[in-house]
Order: C-alpha cells, then structure tokens, then sequence
C-alpha cells in the first residue's frame, strides 16, 4: 500500500528502537554484568533474553521502567544462573541515559518537522527519556510515557491516551515505529496507519522486541529512507501541517 504522506499533520514515533539505538546500549550495558559472573554470551542471545524478560517485566500492575529493568536484570540471573549485585541492578536499570541515538535520526527528524508535528509515545519513564531527549536535540510537539499513562504498550491504553491528547482524526495521524509487537500490531489493532522503520534490516530474529505478525502500510530500513521520501512527496511546497 503506498500513502500520501501529505495527507498527514502528525508524526507519532516510538523512541527506543526506532529513534535511539536500544539493542546497542542493552547490550553495552548487559555485557559487563555477565563478564563479571564470568558469562559469555551473544549480542543476540543477550537480546533475546532481555525481549522475554522485559515483556513479562511490563506487564500490570505498572511499575517504573528503571523498576523493569531492574527486574529484567533479575531475570537474566535466573536465566544464567547468578545473582546480580545491588549496583548491578541499579547500573543496568539506569543505563537508558547512556543509549546512543541513531545516526539518522536528528537529521531525519528535523527533516520531518518541516512538515509535520513530531509526538512521542514511548514505554519509558519522563526522567529517562529527557535524557534521550537530550541526544535528539529535536523539538516535540508533545511527549507521552508509560510512566505518564500507567501502562506500556502494546496496551491500547497507550494509544487511546496519544488519540485523547492529539484530539485529531486518526487519518491525519501516522505512527511511525520500529516494534512490530509494542507498536505496529496496536496501531492497526486502533486504527492507525504506521510506518515499521525495520532497524534490523538484512539481520536475522527480533532482537530485543518479541516475534510480532502486523502488516504496516510502509516498510522503510531507516529514518533518513523516510525523511527522503516525504521529502520528495511535498516537493517545492511549503511546509502545511506542521504547527507554527
């Protein structure tokens, strides 16, 4: 299905995976831990154990993500058999400061922001992506956490809160995102048309995301795919849908 991107005035974006390199600051963070206790394992074992144990760590009653990923840390010790120490859980539950941007994505962000305004809907806490925020240099129209909703998607919840603060019609809206099982199955499950930015394009596996079916409207490999293509759709025209 092709779209009309000029038809859209909102770019919504999940944040971590799509925008902030996430599998790359687990992994960073998750490597030392393991060395400690004299573990050696993958990139993508590592990955894969953190999206089976981050999924469970979600899931309700809400608890803070620096709380989830304190508990995923718990999870890789019972997974491989050691016990984290108390500065381990805390350095790990903490390391989403530390998690690097994509190369494309403030470029590609500010490319998009001609044209539309940018939101965030993100399973983090405020603290936690403020310092994310900080790597984007990216002005937002608005910003919406987990920690502000009291759930992390896929919940719906998530989205009926974006749908409620956006207060525009869901076909001007257009979800862009890298997780097929937190954002591209409940877009479509909503009502949204999405975008999957397939980060892990010419790899194997779903790395840190759970093994998710949703069909998007538009698969793209990267951010800088998409600003190019919005590019050429609006052409010489002015920006129209981005607020003033």
């Amino acid at each position: 299905m092709s779209l009309d991107f000029t038809a859209f005035d909102v770019l919504t974006f999940d944040c971590y995976g799509t925008l902030i390199d996430w599998e790359t600051g687990i992994v960073n963070a998750m490597r030392p831990i393991l060395e400690h206790h004299d573990i050696l394992r993958s990139d993508e074992e590592i990955l894969t154990i953190f999206s089976e144990s981050e999924s469970i760590a979600q899931q309700l009653p809400y608890k803070t993500y620096e709380e989830v990923l304190a508990e995923v840390a718990d999870r890789f010790g019972e997974r491989l058999d050691f016990e984290p120490t108390a500065e381990e859980r805390i350095r790990f539950s903490r390391s989403v400061a530390d998690w690097p941007a994509f190369r494309d994505s403030t470029s590609g962000l500010r490319t998009l922001g001609e044209h539309y305004d940018l939101v965030i809907l993100s399973n983090v806490d405020d603290d936690l992506f403020n310092a994310s925020a900080e790597k984007l240099d990216v002005e937002f129209a608005d910003v919406i956490t987990a920690q502000q909703v009291g759930s992390y998607k896929p919940n719906l919840r998530n989205f009926e809160v974006l749908l409620d603060r956006l207060n525009k019609p869901k076909d001007r809206i257009l979800h862009v995102a890298q997780s097929l099982f937190h954002d591209i199955a409940p877009a479509n499950e909503i009502g949204l048309h999405s975008i999957w930015v397939n980060r892990r394009h010419g790899r194997g596996g779903t790395g840190a995301t759970p093994p998710q079916h949703a069909t998007p409207d538009l698969e793209v490999p990267d951010l800088a795919t998409l600003a190019s293509m919005v590019t050429e759709a609006f052409g010489d025209n002015a920006p129209s849908h981005a607020s003033p």
